[in-house]
């Protein structure tokens, strides 16, 4: 197979000053902030970012192809170099940050694992274990990542402990979902301050209220264990705003997590308009409005966006598409260098697809998230081995 990259002017231009970087690593690691953002359902990379120079792509899509830009067209996709574009949707919110240089998308991305189980291919991304053999489900990476930076806190923003936290490290879990009203009004909450007055338990439950009184203005807190739960793209706005307000004002919560479903798009995908747009659309602003609403903090802030794998390159007879491999991985933050497709890629045509049926894996996940553990942290290599056990080197074109 012959390979080649597409790298963007900006990249070329970065290149020919020095090597580059993908973003400016922060004035301490102590003060950097990590989310993971999965999408569950295995989103369709290829409407995301669009090869609009591909004549492959228009064949292979007669129904659900974005189309290539055209000024002033707000229903065609939105370039980001001379052959990718981005979908329309993220006109308003991704876009701007990708002018601005604080996102890359690096395409051909995602596990080795061959597996078009959805419940599979998430357990085999959040363990971050090596390849081959039974998985085993003790702990997942972003825990032993808690685990590796010590004082820092991971906080799951889901309804129940995902597998990519469970561990040795303690975790808290925020429930965004759900209407966050406080079980005790007033008048019981004073009865119940009553009943324990003078007792030794008096102090640890008048804090206790306190604390619920201040959780219910927002969300409540949950602290439950394993089962996948994920929020909705067409609500994650206002959740994403949730999150950045509690790592902005909680120092320690320095690593998050939150998944959001509805990815799995086998029937009438949309194209400019329709099913997958709008959900495109909901991701999109979310994220933006997690960005500006974490304030200052954006500029050490990384937040990495993956899903258990891609999708069909072509089409199916529902006009949709189906369980595939190869995805696009998104990172987004204030100090990113970004502004750039980096990681190794190659021509979008037939010869080049994965068992002639989807984008191949020529970035693995793992390798990709060590690149932005090493750059932002500086973790010694036995940290980077206990948290992703047998990585190779991440040294991509960009670096």
């Amino acid at each position: 197979m012959n390979r080649r990259r597409f790298i963007s002017a900006a990249a070329g231009a970065a290149l020919s000053a020095g090597p580059m970087r993908l973003w400016a690593v922060p004035d301490t690691a102590a003060k950097t902030k990590l989310v993971v953002v999965l999408l569950r359902g295995g989103y369709d990379a290829a409407s995301l970012l669009v090869p609009y120079q591909s004549a492959f792509y228009y064949e292979s899509r007669p129904n659900i192809a974005i189309a290539r830009p055209v000024s002033g067209n707000p229903e065609t996709a939105l370039p980001l170099d001379s052959y990718w574009a981005l979908h329309p949707a993220l006109k308003d919110s991704i876009y701007p940050l990708y002018q601005g240089r604080q996102v890359v998308f690096i395409p051909y991305a995602g596990s080795q694992d061959e597996t078009r189980s959805h419940f599979h291919a998430q357990d085999v991304i959040e363990l971050g274990q090596a390849y081959g053999g039974r998985l085993n489900y003790g702990s997942g990476f972003l825990n032993r990542w808690v685990e590796v930076l010590g004082g820092a806190s991971g906080v799951s923003f889901t309804a129940n402990l995902p597998l990519v936290f469970k561990g040795n490290a303690r975790i808290t879990n925020v429930a965004l979902k759900g209407d966050g009203k406080n079980p005790f009004n007033e008048r019981d909450a004073r009865l119940l301050e009553q009943m324990y007055q003078g007792t030794a338990l008096s102090n640890d439950v008048r804090e206790g209220l306190q604390t619920r009184r201040q959780v219910s203005d927002d969300l409540q807190h949950e602290m439950v264990e394993s089962a996948r739960g994920a929020v909705s793209a067409k609500d994650f706005e206002q959740e994403a705003r949730r999150m950045a307000r509690m790592m902005r004002e909680h120092a320690s919560y320095a690593i998050g997590f939150v998944d959001v479903g509805g990815w799995d798009t086998h029937v009438h995908q949309g194209a400019a308009r329709g099913a997958l747009s709008d959900r495109l659309r909901g991701l999109g602003e979310g994220l933006a409005g997690f960005a500006q609403e974490i304030g200052p903090a954006w500029r050490d802030t990384i937040v990495v966006v993956l899903s258990e794998f891609g999708r069909t390159f072509r089409e199916n007879g529902d006009r949709g598409t189906d369980h595939g491999h190869g995805s696009v991985i998104w990172i987004l933050g204030g100090g990113v260098a970004g502004g750039v497709i980096a990681g190794e890629q190659i021509g979008v045509q037939a010869g080049n697809l994965f068992q002639n049926r989807d984008y191949p894996v020529l970035n693995e996940y793992r390798s990709v998230l060590s690149f932005v553990l090493t750059r932002a942290y500086r973790p010694s290599a036995a940290d980077l081995q206990y948290v992703f056990p047998r990585v190779k080197a991440a040294r991509y074109p960009f670096l």
